[in-house]
């Protein structure tokens, strides 16, 4: 009797995690113990790089909470890119709030006579889990020519004062306290005519301050929130079919 034969075509799904995946977590550091930084603890969701061997702490660490210890005195939250990040002054975990210093503004206030821009506005630094509190107020600072900022200045002399930042005789900086939050970002009632203004939060409890204290201002921080990241164990894992191919004889 002679044996007929048949292929049959078998699909066998499979899970498997991306190589890259795989490779990464034998790359990482394995201590995930609260680190210090200056006088702030970090703690999950938040990670430190270890400075000697460059690998995070834990397999997956999460995505835009990564913190430097800059000059090993301060924590600093990282921004978009080519920009200075942030200051942490405290971190408060079981309100998920954060004080920080705009590092970049801080850098050009402090600068004096200094031609660097102020460009952006403090909120279209942070990436995506952050959000200014709305318990912040702002500070508005005025980039304007010479002729501009003392007409600006004439007409609202009383919400007005003159900083230290100069750019030669191009332009001069205008800070102006006390501007509420807006959830929108619409600040457009506080423009000004021939200036550029750049919106930087400050703390709450500094109504009723004045511009002339900027510096302080920018030192005391202002109050950041976070969403609590997503878990690293609902990341999607990709699935395939394996083509098996099978001779089957009666």
């Amino acid at each position: 009797m002679s044996l007929s034969c048949c292929w049959f075509v078998v699909f066998v799904g499979v899970w498997w995690l991306p190589l890259m995946l795989v490779v990464a977590e034998d790359q990482q550091g394995g201590d995930c113990s609260a680190q210090k930084c200056g006088n702030v603890s970090i703690f999950d969701p938040f990670w430190l790089t270890d400075k000697v061997t460059g690998r995070s702490c834990g397999s997956q660490p999460y995505q835009d909470f990564d913190v430097s210890c800059l000059n090993n005195s301060y924590p600093a939250l990282r921004a978009i890119p080519f920009n200075l990040g942030f200051k942490i002054l405290n971190i408060s975990y079981e309100q998920r709030s954060l004080y920080a210093i705009d590092l970049g503004k801080l850098d050009a206030l402090q600068a004096g006579n200094s031609c660097q821009a102020l460009l952006y506005n403090t909120s279209v630094k942070l990436n995506r889990p952050f959000r200014i509190a709305p318990v912040n107020l702002n500070l508005i600072l005025y980039n304007c020519t010479e002729k501009d900022g003392a007409a600006a200045a004439a007409r609202r002399d009383i919400h007005l004062e003159l900083t230290s930042v100069r750019c030669g005789n191009q332009w001069e900086v205008l800070a102006r306290a006390g501007v509420p939050h807006d959830a929108t970002g619409n600040y457009s009632n506080y423009a000004l005519k021939g200036c550029a203004a750049v919106v930087v939060p400050v703390p709450g409890s500094s109504a009723g301050a004045s511009a002339s204290d900027y510096k302080q201002l920018f030192n005391d921080g202002f109050l950041l929130t976070w969403d609590p990241p997503l878990r690293p164990s609902i990341l999607p894992r990709k699935f395939t079919r394996q083509i098996i191919f099978k001779l089957v004889c009666r």
